[in-house]
């Protein structure tokens, strides 16, 4: 299982919200690449970077400051954000990026999926985005119609090898992820996941690398991270 610290980007600066709320903001650092090459030194081998400007408007708005990040780091880098085009990953592609994200354009246009998976194919990973089993978008900022479980049926029929789940109401709140909602999404798809969203602690990592035999690959924790609750050395060695 692979531990990947967050470095959320808002405005330049390494930020995390709560819940994903824009008015709740805890501003951490205003250096990204010196929080990536903390993380790095503490023994990342993968670090997950966010665009929250771009997930907000639309559009990618700290690309540069992200690809800076890539180059000052060996750690492999996997980005989302605002990405709506395949001019936006291939930029991020040539730029070193390992992996991009994708949530909102999915959402609205499944063609753009099965058009990019058959380009890119392990290059792309789509972020599922849950209230309450109902799928969010556009930063969070918006609740679809569509229900987490018939969304997961469809990116397996389009050969997705990743699948990020995050628990919106859990995010930054510091109070364990949903185990419940994440063990009901795995039962349901034999797509890799990365489990995202309230990780508080030690105990936590544990739990989800119990998950790992029902295809919990990684886990996604900021938070925890930067509030001292959980020591990232600790957390790579119990994943």
């Amino acid at each position: 299982m692979i531990i990947f610290p967050a470095i959320d980007i808002k405005e330049g600066s390494v930020v995390r919200l709560v819940q994903g709320k824009f008015d709740q903001v805890t501003k951490y650092s205003q250096d990204p690449i010196a929080i990536a090459q903390e993380w790095q030194s503490q023994g990342a081998k993968w670090i997950h970077v966010i665009d929250l400007d771009g997930a907000k408007e639309g559009q990618m708005k700290n690309t540069d400051a992200i690809l800076k990040i890539v180059k000052s780091v060996k750690a492999s880098i996997q980005v989302g954000g605002g990405i709506r085009t395949k001019e936006d990953i291939q930029k991020l592609l040539d730029g070193g990026v390992a992996r991009v994200i994708l949530g909102t354009k999915i959402v609205e246009d499944r063609t753009f999926l099965k058009d990019v998976l058959s380009i890119w194919k392990d290059k792309i990973a789509v972020s599922l985005d849950c209230s309450n089993g109902i799928v969010l978008q556009k930063g969070w900022t918006a609740a679809t119609n569509i229900k987490a479980i018939d969304l997961v049926k469809e990116l397996k029929n389009f050969g997705l090898s990743c699948l990020i789940y995050t628990d919106v109401a859990k995010d930054g709140m510091l109070s364990g992820p949903n185990f419940q909602a994440l063990e009901e999404l795995l039962n349901k798809t034999t797509i890799p996941v990365i489990a995202s969203g309230g990780i508080s602690c030690l105990e936590d990592i544990k739990k989800l690398k119990k998950l790992e035999k029902k295809g919990v690959v990684g886990a996604i924790t900021g938070k925890a991270l930067y509030e001292g609750k959980l020591d990232l050395k600790e957390a790579l060695k119990a994943a």
